[in-house]
């Protein structure tokens, strides 16, 4: 191809989707789309809290985004926004949708399908172009640390069609889906925050129960993978991020997906300690990378520039080809197109509010033991006492509705009490008033366990709520509630008390 040094810096600008600080474009970010930034991400920390319209009568993140796109119209706007644990424009309360694994508990894909639909509907209203979601992980190991509720389930048939309906309903709203995390993060132990995890399945294995759904993905018409930062031996010894046979040889040619393949965030633990970020960059898209994503840059932008320099450098110095680079930035802006292409689809999502969807699906995914529980066990108000470890970084620093909160909504009076794995159980003899016990991934932690032991050893009526993977059940009533979005938080309350 040739190209200037100029026409080399905006294609390696094309290919980069960092975050940034702030509610408002900082002027680094703002120069750098003027000069070919292909994609930004958005966080929690973008969202502003109080509603402000700027001249356009936008309000919000809106407003934000409009404000990017009068720099550059095209640019790819990017969000995590999975609904359930993990959200971003919701950041503030939690999430109104229950998340993946209620979903595949409820059973209906049809239901799945719409309230997917509902979360592109947000997400449009907003501007936003990808939605780095639906996971679409089979959640193999109970003990994973960052997969758990985000996953439709452990069957990798349920969870293909579960991800299939949700791409499909996301996608009819206008706004691009990303099938996340290729070849799949499911059965894993190690949170890829924080250090790099190994699937040790056989290549057998890892077709049988990993590479179905994201067959399913891409037979529904994905439009981006994400690949996850995984060692999977069984076909490579480098990191699936860095990996051409996972990449190019697994998802492009075996898989045959043409769409947009972005990586995980690259200041993430399990490719950090390997690389600088530069080298990360470079050989991800030598992999098969389309778009880098990186979650924290510098406070002017340097480090931005910096990647763009090590792409540009990296072509110069011919250990990434031309085309290649070329190839990538071509398909940032064919989702672009594609995003473009489909306003008709968001302004006729905006009309489609779908009333006390999210409050009903999440009730459709409780599950209590014994099933044959009629009455609701909450007549005044409880004492209710959250377990619960400190969330991953992948959820971040949502704040969902707790339970107990969401029961004072119900019957005033409730009292609650939060117990992390360096505290101790509050008193729970107050006569009269009942327990309530609120457990999240008990099955992971052994702390949470033994307090849970100690508490039906000194109230046996007490009622345990799992807002996790469920393990065995425990105590006298125990309620799974397949996830601890906002939504099921309220659902939960309802069942317990019956609404009164």
């Amino acid at each position: 191809m040739g190209l200037s040094g100029g026409e080399l810096d905006r294609m390696a600008m094309a290919v980069l989707q960092p975050g940034f600080e702030g509610t408002e474009p900082p002027a680094w970010l703002r120069r750098a789309l003027g000069e070919g930034l292909g994609g930004v991400v958005l966080f929690a920390r973008n969202v502003a809290r109080n509603v402000i319209r700027d001249a356009d009568g936008l309000d919000g993140t809106a407003a934000l985004v409009a404000e990017l796109r009068r720099e550059r119209p095209e640019v790819v706007v990017a969000v995590d926004e999975e609904g359930g644990a993990v959200t971003r424009l919701e950041a503030a309360g939690g999430s109104s949708w229950p998340g993946n694994l209620a979903l595949g508990v409820a059973g209906d894909e049809s239901l799945t399908r719409r309230v997917a639909r509902q979360i592109g509907r947000m997400v449009a209203s907003a501007g936003v172009t990808l939605d780095y979601a639906p996971v679409v992980d089979v959640n193999a190991d109970p003990r994973n640390p960052v997969i758990g509720v985000r996953s439709f389930g452990s069957d990798p048939q349920e969870v293909g069609r579960h991800g299939a309906a949700w791409i499909e309903g996301l996608q009819s709203a206008g706004v691009a889906a990303c099938a996340k995390h290729f070849p799949g993060h499911g059965d894993t132990v190690t949170d890829s925050h924080l250090a790099l995890p190994a699937v040790r399945a056989s290549r057998e294995v890892i077709e049988r129960r990993d590479l179905p759904p994201f067959r399913a993905a891409i037979a529904a018409g994905v439009r981006a993978v994400m690949c996850g930062h995984l060692l999977v031996p069984a076909v490579d010894a480098l990191p699936a991020t860095l990996s051409r046979a996972v990449l190019t040889g697994l998802l492009r040619e075996e898989l045959g997906f043409d769409g947009l393949v972005v990586t995980d965030a690259i200041e993430m633990r399990a490719v950090a300690a390997l690389h600088e970020p530069g080298e990360i960059a470079v050989r991800a898209l030598a992999a098969g990378a389309d778009a880098i994503c990186v979650g924290v840059s510098s406070a002017r932008g340097e480090s931005v520039y910096a990647l763009r320099d090590a792409i540009a450098g990296a072509v110069r110095e011919g250990r990434l080809a031309e085309e290649r680079l070329a190839e990538a930035a071509g398909r940032v802006r064919d989702l672009a197109a594609w995003y473009d292409a489909r306003a008709g689809a968001r302004a006729a999502v905006a009309r489609d509010a779908d009333e006390g969807l999210g409050l009903a699906a999440a009730t459709a995914a409780l599950r209590a033991t014994p099933a044959e529980q009629a009455a609701a066990p909450l007549t005044k108000a409880p004492l209710v006492v959250h377990l619960a470890a400190r969330p991953s970084q992948a959820v971040g620093r949502a704040t969902p509705l707790k339970l107990g909160q969401a029961i004072e909504e119900i019957l005033p009076g409730t009292a609650t009490a939060d117990v992390d794995d360096d505290g101790h159980l509050p008193d729970l003899s107050e006569a009269g008033r009942p327990l309530v016990i609120a457990v999240h991934d008990a099955v992971r932690h052994a702390w949470m366990r033994r307090l849970l032991d100690e508490a039906l050893r000194a109230r046996p009526d007490a009622v345990v709520v799992e807002t996790g993977v469920p393990g065995p059940p425990a105590g006298r009533l125990y309620l799974a509630t397949h996830g601890n979005s906002t939504a099921s938080a309220r659902a939960a309350a309802r069942w317990l008390t019956g609404g009164v």
